[in-house]
Parts: structure tokens; sequence; C-alpha cells
């Protein structure tokens, strides 16, 4: 596993020391050895580096990482450049252009979207090939509170779009007054219809950020 840095770093330090931490450790380390994993090693904090606590504006927490080849890199709902899009990024795509009329992307990277100061970030963090939820109760679940826990402690205007089912556990965290949280069903072709389309968290978060004195998301990907 790569290192987190920064003032995320500083903000997690307690986590580290936890025994549930090491546990977690030792099952990732284990898991990498012994099986397919994804995303690479490398990438499992790429969130993370891309989106620092203090840049963070917009949190969108899902579920867990791809199980596909080539798919998951450290980013919710992300792929690549190059490789096809996911169903569940397809309706978040259906979605971005039914709310704000932004032309389907045709890249699934959302790279622009982090580094814009959308964390985007899983509830677990790593998970086995073909096998969806595979490193559930690995430790990742109390880790992912902890950030969610460490961002609340932020004493300016974040939005938390929450899809999914474990991602909606996490609402509890989010007490502080300066906050938008958007929870809906998961975007996957199973729940989608169940009141994620139609949700227009685009432009809902866009409102409130604007209202709140923030630049709001460019959430164009072309």
């Amino acid at each position: 596993m790569g290192a987190i840095e920064g003032k995320w770093a500083e903000a997690l330090a307690p986590e580290f020391k936890k025994p549930y931490y090491r546990e977690l450790y030792g099952k990732v380390v284990n898991a990498y050895r012994t099986s397919v994993v994804y995303p690479p090693k490398e990438e499992i904090f790429t969130a993370f580096h891309l989106t620092p606590i203090e840049k963070v504006k917009v949190v969108i927490l899902g579920q867990d990482p791809y199980h596909e080849p080539g798919e998951a890199h450290g980013l919710s709902f992300s792929v690549r450049n190059g490789v096809k899009i996911p169903p569940s990024l397809v309706n978040i795509f259906t979605e971005l252009h039914d709310d704000l009329g932004i032309p389907v992307p045709k890249t699934g990277d959302l790279t622009p979207w982090a580094e814009q100061g959308v964390l985007l970030l899983n509830s677990l963090l790593t998970v086995q090939a073909h096998r969806a939820f595979s490193h559930r109760n690995f430790g990742w679940e109390e880790f992912t509170d902890a950030a969610i826990r460490a961002l609340d402690r932020e004493d300016r205007p974040i939005v938390f779009i929450l899809w999914g089912n474990s991602a909606a556990e996490k609402k509890r965290f989010i007490t502080h007054p300066k906050r938008l949280v958007i929870s809906t069903p998961h975007p996957s072709p199973l729940s989608a219809y169940r009141g994620f389309f139609g949700s227009r968290p685009f432009s809902r978060t866009n409102a409130f950020l604007e209202a709140n004195h923030e630049t709001p998301i460019d959430w164009r990907l072309e």
C-alpha cells in the first residue's frame, strides 16, 4: 500500500495507530500477494493524493472499486481514458446530461473532477477481481468513516453526494451546518431508476457552492 501524505496524513494519523488498521494493512498485503486485487496497490489512495483535504468542496462516495480488469484506478466511478465506460458511469453521465445539458462525455476518466476538489471516494478501497464487496469487513469501512469525520471537521461549505446503501451509512458522521447531503440509490443499472435518475446532484451541488460564495465545479470532461 502506498502512503497518504500532506494534511490528509495529519488528519488520519490516529487511525494508523489503531489495532483495526494494523489488521487491515495485513489483510490487504496478503490479498495482493495471494489473489488479483483492484486497483493496483500503488493507486489505493489516489483519491487522497489528487484531492487534498484542504481543497475538498464535494465528496462523491460510492461502494467499492470496479472489480473487472483495467477499470479501477483509485477514484470512485472513474476509469482511465480509453477504457470502456462501465454501466454505473454511463448512468452518471446520463444524469449529468439531463441535469446540466452537458454532452455525454466520451471518456470515463474523472480526474478533472478530482483536481477541482471533488473527492472521489469509495467506502471500501480494494476488491478482489470479479467479486464485488469481497473486501467487506477488512476494516476499510472504519477507515473511510474516519475520512468522512475528518472532512466534517473542516469549517467550510462541503457537499456530500452519497450513492448507494453503504455510502448512505456515512451520513451519520456529517453534522456540520455548512453541509449539503445528497443521498440517493446507487447509479448501477439495478437501482438507478429507484431515485438516482432525476436527483439532479450536479446542479444542486453548484447551486449550494455558489450560494456559499464558492467556485462551482466544471463538470465537463471534454
